[in-house]
């Protein structure tokens, strides 16, 4: 915990021993080393340069970093945005990416350095070239039927998929004099960050907490759904794992002529359908698809049969970020095993929470089957065991003693072959975590700051068990 702490406050005797991090919050090292190469043989080295997945993102990052004067440049085949040395336009400039998943691939900068001798050859991994593609959109018809290939469109990131089908629909309903999004649940803090910063002020912008009041739901709509440009929701959230009256919120909607946009990433859209009670469905494929944890990807599926289909084909496609063709490869590598993984983490999972409800120091556990959300989540399910692997909890007495003698892979993603457990709190959202207004917020939506957030891997499960056992001993 002394090193999560340090993190957040970029304390050097911990961020100087780190040489990566999760790709949209620590920069990774070849991107650097690229970057690095950029400015020197452009002869800037009173600036700072961050690289992006296009020429587009680059103007656009351009555009939000105004008015300082920036400069786009591109060698070889990979493009950036340089500006007068400053840490808070390198802060700005940032944020801006990691909302947008506009970062290229770490396998981008590795082949610029390879294509201009600053690096001899790539790293061996294990790829799929032939049919790659196809490869990857016939596991994605099978996750969201009925969407064909004209409704899937693939994202650089999961995170560039939400941002592509806000602003597509967005552009789409401002011409209609619709404007207003809402947030329902406490969602993931990039896709709630996106609402907040980009919706053009805080009267476009309504947070719905609680997932289960559709009394209010109702209300909100009599009230603005003349409005209202459409919601969006994860089904199960982010970190709380619960799951909406999806039918009934996607039928208010209709009525009201908004969008319901859905994220299923938690559970995997292997576990639960969600695409009939949608419009518009994105999908993190870094999670479980690529169950290694060694690729970011992402998808946006449009209803087929939802109203204006093809309109929102074009506009989402429009805003998506390319992708890289080593980052396909590798993701058709490790695709089909997403079946397996899902059913062992499955399995895995529901022996870890018989384990956890029985333990006497665990004082919450929040997951798919929990009563609350049971009924709601079994109306998508596809399966009786189709439980999901992430779970959250909550534990007495010392959690900070917990977490350091847990010994399990600690680390802030979900959805792969390996259990990984984070204090998912203090990684989202330490600027609430260290306030005591932040603290009210968290407690306001029953948010525990120590909630630790567990993605049960592939191992096997008693091995899991026995370290949580031995860790709260």
């Amino acid at each position: 915990m002394r090193a999560v702490i340090g993190y957040e406050e970029k304390d050097p005797e911990i961020t100087s021993r780190m040489t990566s991090g999760y790709p949209r919050f620590v920069q990774h090292p070849l991107l650097r080393q690229a970057a690095s190469h950029l400015l020197r043989i452009h002869q800037l080295n009173d600036h700072q340069l961050w690289l992006t997945a296009s020429q587009r993102a680059a103007h656009q990052l351009s555009q939000w970093l105004a008015p300082v004067t920036c400069r786009i440049i591109s060698d070889n085949g990979l493009q950036g945005v340089a500006f007068p040395s400053n840490p808070d336009t390198f802060a700005r400039a940032k944020t801006w990416l990691q909302h947008a998943g506009a970062l290229p691939s770490s396998r981008a900068a590795e082949d610029y350095l390879i294509r201009v001798r600053e690096k001899p050859s790539a790293e061996p991994e294990s790829i799929q070239t032939e049919g790659a593609e196809a490869r990857v959109r016939q596991y994605l018809r099978g996750a969201f039927a009925p969407a064909g290939d004209a409704d899937i469109f693939l994202a650089n990131s999961g995170m560039n998929a939400i941002w592509a089908a806000y602003h597509g629909i967005s552009r789409i309903q401002a011409t209609r004099g619709r404007r207003l999004w809402i947030q329902l649940g406490w969602l993931y803090l990039d896709t709630i960050a996106i609402l907040q910063k980009f919706s053009g002020g805080p009267q476009n912008y309504h947070f719905h907490g609680d997932v289960f009041d559709l009394d209010g739901l109702r209300r909100l709509f009599a009230e603005k759904g003349g409005s209202i440009a459409g919601i969006i929701t994860e089904v199960p959230t982010n970190p709380l794992i619960q799951t909406p009256d999806l039918p009934t919120v996607h039928q208010l909607c209709k009525s009201a002529g908004a969008c319901l946009v859905v994220d299923p990433t938690i559970a995997s859209p292997l576990n639960i359908n969600v695409l009939p009670h949608a419009d518009v469905v994105v999908n993190s494929l870094t999670k479980y698809a690529a169950s290694e944890g060694d690729v970011l990807f992402g998808a946006a599926i449009v209803n087929p049969l939802t109203t204006d289909a093809g309109e929102l084909r074009r506009s989402i496609a429009a805003e998506l970020e390319p992708i890289y063709p080593r980052d396909l490869h590798r993701l058709a590598a490790q695709v089909g095993d997403t079946a397996a993984v899902v059913e062992a983490t499955n399995h895995n999972a529901a022996e870890i929470i018989r384990f956890l409800e029985g333990h006497p120091r665990i004082t919450s556990l929040y997951w798919t089957f929990k009563e609350e959300s049971r009924r709601n989540y079994m109306n998508l399910a596809r399966g009786q065991d189709s439980l999901g692997s992430v779970l959250s909890f909550t534990v007495g007495g010392d959690f900070a003693e917990f977490y350091d003698r847990l010994r399990l892979p600690k680390g802030p993603s979900f959805g792969m072959k390996t259990t990984l457990i984070c204090p998912f709190i203090y990684l989202a959202h330490y600027d609430l975590v260290n306030t005591n207004e932040g603290r009210r917020v968290l407690n306001d939506n029953g948010l525990a700051p120590d909630l630790m957030r567990l993605s049960v891997g592939c191992e096997p499960s008693e091995h899991i068990i026995a370290a949580l056992r031995e860790a709260l001993a």
